[in-house]
């Protein structure tokens, strides 16, 4: 082969740009494996079942002609080609559509396989179905543990202040002692406990704090005619009960 002259024409007309070589070589790549697609496609031998479903496809495409002797009946009747059957043409039009079961499943698979699909389907939205109702329940559930929560704390603030009230007020009667530890509330020490004081702590943690706040409101409005919820100390337990409107903060609210 003869060197390529570098000075010719038809060099110096050729696209130097950078990077076109390299798609020029694979737009030709693509199209080089193209072409050795289609001739491998033109070269395959087809299988019986392709053979088969082409040369149906060809018949049923073609209109019955006057060979068939069913359409020849047909036209010796006044039948013509296009209308609907029957006397007063309220039949069909076109042919029953042809059904070619081509697969090696029995009668009635196809059904089968339809239905367990429909049983998969509503067992996965029943599933779906159980599940939000669970989420929902336990949401709510959620829901109920932070309200009693929120209303256990409000009591336990109420229980303080009617804790400190009572001390307040007992010891404006000189009351040393409160009538029960819980009444007043107590100190950290960093001491230990008589016996007696263990007791008093294990009778006073049964009883929960709403039992507490309503024990010890009652003994404020009896002893001192106080009620924690309007922050009053009435005169008598007559100007109590007359303006008081009741021992709860669900009387007052």
């Amino acid at each position: 082969d003869e060197e390529e002259d570098y000075m010719s024409d038809l060099f110096l007309k050729q696209d130097v740009r950078p990077g076109l070589p390299m798609v020029r070589r694979v737009k030709e790549a693509i199209q080089k494996e193209e072409k050795q697609k289609e001739a491998n496609e033109k070269n395959r031998q087809k299988s019986i079942k392709e053979e088969e479903k082409e040369r149906r496809d060809l018949v049923l495409k073609s209109a019955l002609g006057n060979e068939n002797k069913g359409f020849a009946l047909l036209q010796k009747m006044g039948y013509k080609s296009g209308q609907a059957l029957g006397k007063s043409g309220e039949g069909i039009v076109e042919p029953i559509p042809l059904n070619i079961k081509t697969g090696l499943s029995g009668l009635g698979h196809e059904e089968l396989k339809k239905r367990k699909a429909e049983e998969k389907l509503e067992n996965y939205r029943q599933k779906l179905h159980m599940k939000n109702q669970a989420n929902e329940q336990a949401a709510d559930q959620f829901r109920v543990r932070f309200k009693n929560r929120q209303e256990e704390r409000k009591m336990e603030g109420d229980l303080r202040k009617s804790q400190r009230a009572c001390q307040q007020l007992d010891m404006q009667k000189d009351i040393d002692v409160p009538k029960e530890t819980w009444f007043w509330i107590q100190p950290e020490e960093d001491d230990k406990k008589d016996e007696e004081d263990k007791e008093d702590e294990c009778t006073s943690s049964d009883l929960s704090v709403s039992e507490k706040l309503h024990i010890l409101t009652a003994y404020l409005r009896e002893e001192h005619f106080y009620c924690i919820w309007c922050g009053t100390t009435y005169e008598d337990s007559e100007d109590l009960s007359s303006n008081c409107p009741g021992d709860t903060a669900a009387d007052h609210d």
